[in-house]
């Protein structure tokens, strides 16, 4: 689960489409988050029902094909770039389970794919717009298009993402309404969904209330929300960020963030409590924790704990001296960590998604620029990522045992439409559909949910 802001809010119409169930996803780049590190902190009053546009990431121009020529160093153990990427081809590589186009949202709001249940089932939102205020949430059954709408959530047009879409419970997490703080933490409330007796249910904790930062929550193997609370915060130098050849200011190698983690009862308000741990981004694996000194900067060790025996292990993962950590998810033993490491001649950025294993093993590094996003999806055996460049923009597959990059689309979608956890080898990705936009290229976008086919 990447752990960082991912996109950029736009302007909302009358009726603006709403962003992706998977905030954690949706609000985090690593582009942007660069960007929002120099340019101050977006207040949590900013997060609103409206769309997510990804117009930070439009106008990257592409990496040259050695990187070296750029000055850019290598990365520690195995190195991919996009250019040896193959077509992936349907049928062969990976299959369409489902997929669903919005064509026009800037025009209006539209319906969204926010993650598949361990049962098989799509949970589809149907945002707000003009005729419809709140939005709509339903489980659809991908093999007959058949959709079950849930009671509507006592959530108003707050933003929400999916946690945990179990076969017993459906959780999703918000930012508090209208919460203004110091910094980006927001609040948090839970939403749960019992599949049983069909009710939802809304938790909020007042220990977690004001500090809590709900793009980072997890769900635990022990069924607890686990939330990251800001404990330290990155500064801008004095004088500012050195400026790179495009003008962009350059904060590779910046001071991290740090949290202490903090546990919710996802059944009791009164059972909230301080987990005496400092980390910078964290996620499960299986039984294990597994998270880093710190985020949104130099990442420090990485440390894994056994959360059966409390036997607790760490190492250094080499992610390069101007490295900042900006996105990281564990699966199978495989921690994938995507990085910002600076801007070279030409304005050419080094960013990478590095795969290393629990016991500091380096597996793979996709090194290029304007790389971004990695997620371990099928137990682990496969990463996907997206690329913003103008000739090299799309998702891509990495086949971890196969040693192939395989690229799904020839363009990213500037709307995240299809976010979300998904169990086996399901993932989610988008890509433009609609007309032309003048202003964050095309109108819509496609959402697939694909099944991985090894």
């Amino acid at each position: 689960m990447v752990n960082e802001l991912r996109e950029l809010l736009r302007d909302a119409s009358s009726a603006p489409p709403q962003a992706p169930g998977d905030l954690s996803a949706v609000l985090r780049s690593g582009r942007r988050r660069v960007r929002l590190r120099r340019a101050g902190v977006v207040g949590a009053g900013a997060l609103t029902a409206g769309v997510v546009a990804l117009a930070s990431v439009a106008w990257v121009d592409p990496a040259p094909e050695d990187l070296e020529a750029a000055g850019i160093p290598r990365p520690a153990g195995p190195t991919v770039r996009l250019a040896e990427a193959r077509p992936a081809v349907e049928g062969t590589d990976y299959r369409d389970v489902t997929t669903y186009a919005n064509e026009d949202l800037d025009a209006d709001n539209g319906q969204y794919v926010d993650g598949v249940t361990d049962d098989g089932l799509l949970l589809s939102r149907d945002g707000p717009r003009s005729d419809q205020l709140f939005p709509r949430f339903a489980l659809l059954d991908p093999a007959t298009g058949e959709k079950d709408w849930l009671p509507r959530p006592d959530v108003g047009q707050a933003q929400l993402w999916a946690v945990e879409l179990s076969e017993d419970r459906l959780v999703l997490v918000s930012p508090d309404d209208g919460l203004v703080t110091d910094g980006p933490s927001a609040g948090l409330t839970a939403h749960v969904f019992d599949r049983a007796d069909r009710r939802w249910r809304s938790l909020a904790w007042p220990e977690l209330r004001r500090a809590s930062e709900p793009w980072g929550a997890e769900v635990g193997p022990d069924g607890r929300l686990y939330v990251p609370v800001p404990a330290t915060r990155g500064k801008v130098p004095e004088g500012g960020w050195p400026t790179g050849p495009g003008g962009e200011a350059d904060d590779a190698d910046a001071e991290g963030d740090t949290f202490d983690l903090w546990s919710a009862s996802l059944t009791d308000t009164g059972d909230v409590r301080d987990e005496r741990l400092r980390v910078g981004a964290f996620d499960f694996d299986g039984d294990s924790l597994v998270w880093t000194d710190s985020s949104n900067g130099a990442a420090g060790r990485v440390h894994v704990r056994d959360l059966d025996t409390g036997e607790e292990t760490s190492f250094d993962p080499r992610l390069g001296a101007r490295c900042n950590l900006l996105g990281f998810d564990v699966a199978g033993d495989r921690i994938a960590m995507s990085q910002y490491c600076g801007t070279y001649g030409d304005g050419v950025r080094d960013d990478r998604v590095q795969v290393v294993t629990t016991d500091g093993e380096q597996v793979v590094t996709v090194q290029d620029d304007g790389v971004d996003g990695g997620r371990l999806v099928a137990g682990g055996d496969f990463l996907t990522l997206t690329a913003y460049g103008r000739a090299s923009g799309g998702t891509y597959v990495y086949d971890i045992g196969g040693g192939r990059l395989l690229r799904l689309s020839e363009a990213h979608s500037s709307w995240a439409v299809g976010q979300g956890p998904a169990p086996g080898d399901l993932f989610l990705w988008n890509e433009p559909a609609g007309r032309v936009s003048e202003v964050f290229g095309r109108s819509g976008a496609r959402a697939h949910v694909s099944e991985i086919l090894r």
